[in-house]
Order: structure tokens, then sequence, then C-alpha cells
């Protein structure tokens, strides 16, 4: 007997996948995670798709990559760790590790407290633009230094508040 033709409904076995079926296959994948999420699928890939990753792709619109490693972990027993906390940009400190430092040496000079005492910020009497430009006077160059607005939030970090001078009245 020929194996059973792949339509958009039909699993490898020959069982009929109906879109109420695929439904609640997909409903319960999406509530699952990491690890258990890729040994659902792939189980359901086992029992319905004769292990091919790509006819469960095509059915149930799953990606194809997650299904053959999610397999793969069965397979070995082995389950690999998802290192999420290394994905997005790092923060300008940690990028450059003596900005910080070079950063409280020009402002330190600049600061001064709140004369009511009212907040343990310091009010730095110099903009984020004049902090930028000194930093590229240091040895900094210019294309790995980060954006004034960014400079602007460092230095909000570091305890310090940028504030608006008013003229003094002789």
């Amino acid at each position: 007997m020929p194996p059973p033709a792949l339509n958009s409904s039909m699993g490898i076995t020959g069982i009929m996948l109906t879109e109420t079926i695929k439904s609640t296959i997909k409903d319960a994948a999406k509530k699952l995670t990491g690890n258990r999420k890729r040994d659902f699928m792939a189980k359901v890939t086992e029992d319905y798709f004769d292990s091919s990753a790509r006819k469960a792709e095509t059915v149930l619109g799953w990606n194809r990559h997650s299904i053959q490693l999610g397999l793969h972990e069965r397979r070995t027993g082995i389950v690999c760790v998802d290192n999420y906390q290394a994905r997005g940009r790092h923060k300008s400190e940690v990028v450059l590790p003596n900005l910080e430092a070079d950063i409280h040496a020009l402002v330190d000079a600049q600061a001064q407290v709140d004369p009511k005492f009212q907040s343990t910020f310091l009010y730095a009497r110099i903009s984020a633009r004049a902090v930028r430009e000194a930093l590229g006077s240091t040895g900094y160059k210019e294309s790995e230094l980060p954006s004034r607005q960014t400079i602007g939030e460092v230095l909000n970090r570091l305890g310090y508040r940028l504030k608006k001078h008013k003229k003094r009245n002789p």
C-alpha cells in the first residue's frame, strides 16, 4: 500500500487533522515556552508527521528549526539551554568600562547639591552635549562614544540631574 499523500489537513500517518485539531495543537504549543514547547512540537511531529519537521512546518506553521532542535533533544536526551540574557544591547557603561569613571571626573567639578537639600541628587551645571565633547577630547573616538541622549541617561543613572540655569540679575 503506498503512503498517503500529504495535504494541508492530513498527517503522514493518514489521520485527518481537522482545523479544530490543528488549532488545538497550535494553542497548546503557544502556551508552552522553551524546551517544553520544543519537546511538545517534536512529540507531535513524531506522532503525526513521521518525524519530518518540514511536513509539520507546512501543516502547522511552526518553525522547522525549533522542531528539529526538539527532535534532537528527544533523541539525545540533552536539553539545550536558552541564553536569553545574552540578547539585546548592553549599557554603555558595560561596553566602555572607563566611561563611568571619566564622567565622574568631568562632572564632579561642575556638580552642586540641591540648595534646599530636598533630594540626594547632584545638579550638574554641565550639559550632556558638553560632557560628550569633553569625553571626545580625552581620548575616546567619536564613533565609540554614545549619543548625547545616552550620555544624559548615563548621567541620570549616576545620580546627576541636569537643570536649566537661570541668568542672575545684577
